[in-house]
């Protein structure tokens, strides 16, 4: 079992988050492998609290981190202006603010490292 923590940054997180969310859930792959819930976010040390919240995901074996990365791109390319969306995996974080293959083999290599 595994946990990713996803936040999506640019002018209308909150909103942009929750739609991440609904696409996330209505993706196949990603609903079959992993629960997907919002949370409240981590506040960083010396702040009393988060205004917005990430998306968890806590998945099962088998789950495939590049077919994550890929639907959120395709997520990405559905919005008006492309938001950053970060990702957050045993301690690793990384950004995605580029479909570029190249971008998405980075990212997954990344998040596969332990």
């Amino acid at each position: 079992m595994s946990e990713y923590r996803i936040s999506v940054g640019g002018n209308s997180p909150g909103r942009d988050l929750r739609q991440l969310t609904q696409w996330l859930r209505q993706d196949t792959t990603t609903r079959t492998g992993a629960t997907i819930t919002l949370q409240p976010a981590h506040p960083a040390e010396g702040q009393m609290g988060a205004a917005l919240d990430v998306i968890a995901l806590v998945t099962q074996s088998g789950f495939s981190t590049a077919s994550l990365a890929l639907t959120i791109c395709a997520w990405r390319r559905t919005r008006p202006s492309t938001p950053v969306v970060t990702i957050e995996r045993n301690g690793v974080r990384v950004t995605v603010d580029s479909d570029d293959p190249a971008e998405v083999t980075r990212i997954v290599r990344a998040l596969e490292s332990e």
